[in-house]
């Protein structure tokens, strides 16, 4: 009868430690899952720094640069599912994860795409997509010394 009672109780400590081990699991899975989600944020800072100290004007490092800010979150939004496969479990939500990686591309793409409007690469005026019209009026001009009058 001890037998039985020792192999029983046995048998019921190694579902628990099964458990346990499923739920330790589950829980760096859901882990990860953030850290993959929130792994943009960095870069673009990372990014929003050197935009800045490529300045304004345009020359080949700015467009470099700005090109590869549009670059890298459009690639990274076309493998969602390729970056979150590894936590894909029943018991893991991904969807909050993956929609926060989602907006931090997307800040990333707005941020290249402010660029371009500053380094004036964007058609935002009319002049740019009819070709009879006149180009957009400069609203700052320079004026050279002092008058000696």
């Amino acid at each position: 009868m001890e037998k039985g009672k020792g192999l029983a109780r046995r048998w019921a400590d190694d579902a628990a430690g099964a458990r346990q081990r499923k739920d330790s699991e589950t829980a760096w899975k859901a882990q990860k899952a953030w850290e993959v989600a929130q792994a943009p944020f960095k870069n673009l800072m990372m990014m929003g720094f050197m935009m800045w100290m490529a300045g304004s004007t345009v020359h080949l490092f700015s467009i470099g640069i700005t090109f590869s800010a549009l670059w890298q979150p459009i690639s990274a939004l076309r493998s969602v599912g390729k970056v979150f496969e590894p936590f894909k479990d029943p018991r893991v939500d991904t969807l909050a994860p993956k929609l926060v990686f989602i907006a931090l591309n997307l800040a990333a793409m707005g941020l290249g795409v402010w660029k371009l409007n500053t380094l004036g690469l964007l058609p935002t005026n009319a002049s740019d997509w009819v070709f009879s019209l006149a180009p957009a009026r400069e609203v700052e001009y320079a004026g050279g010394g002092i008058p000696l009058h």
